[in-house]
């Protein structure tokens, strides 16, 4: 169920179940390589109907920019909370589709496995990629957190571990980050602690939210 259109067959339960079957498809296991060389965000922003993905690919060693891709189309699929990816799903595959340089690991602005069906964003696109990915979203669906020591907590839910809170400073908002897929919590937790620079989110996913913005500006502007 991956598809941007709706018809007369749609429902949440069907899009409930297709979580479900997705879930028990998410690899655990440590897929990357030992050195990573290319790193990217992916973030979806909105103007009005229309659906803007945007993808930034980064060198791993130095978290600069080394390519970028676009894409937008109609957000037909409503805003319902828990089944966002359905939503978004569309124009971040049609702009990953676009890229050149293949990165070893995909950061989503989203949530992975900590989702109320075990597939959120992060998931979903990994899931049907069959790439790496890791959710990194700005706020919990579920879970407690427990032995928080400052920076680092573990997020369970129902007594399993599901992802993990990272906090860089005191002063800056924690994020949860969950497994997409084909990837270990703790390589997500160190990968995403390495682009954390001067945000509490990671430079590839405020570079692509960033580019997703300004193409948002240039789309509503041609608009008018």
């Amino acid at each position: 169920m991956t598809a941007n259109i709706l018809d007369r067959n749609f429902s949440i339960e069907k899009a409930y179940k297709a979580q479900l079957t997705l879930s028990r498809r998410i690899d655990f296991t440590d897929r990357l390589p030992e050195k990573i060389s290319y790193v990217a965000g992916v973030d979806v922003s909105y103007s009005g109907e229309w659906a803007i993905g945007a993808v930034a690919i980064m060198d791993y060693s130095n978290l600069r920019i080394i390519e970028s891709k676009t894409a937008f189309c109609r957000a037909t699929f409503p805003y319902i909370p828990t089944l966002l990816s359905f939503r978004e799903i569309p124009p971040a595959t049609s702009c990953i589709r676009k890229i050149e340089i293949k990165p070893d690991v995909f950061l989503v602005d989203g949530h992975g496995y900590a989702h109320p069906r075990g597939c959120g964003f992060a998931s979903h696109l990994g899931v049907i990629l069959r790439r790496p990915t890791i959710g990194v979203a700005k706020s919990r669906l579920i879970g407690q957190v427990e032995g928080h020591d400052g920076e680092f907590a573990y997020l369970r839910h129902n007594g399993k571990i599901i992802g993990a809170v990272l906090r860089v400073n005191r002063e800056s908002k924690p994020v949860y980050i969950s497994v997409g897929n084909m990837v270990s919590l703790e390589r997500a937790v160190s990968i995403v602690k390495h682009c954390i620079r001067c945000s509490n989110i990671p430079e590839p996913i405020r570079a692509a939210h960033k580019i997703a913005t300004e193409e948002k500006r240039r789309i509503t502007n041609n608009f008018k």
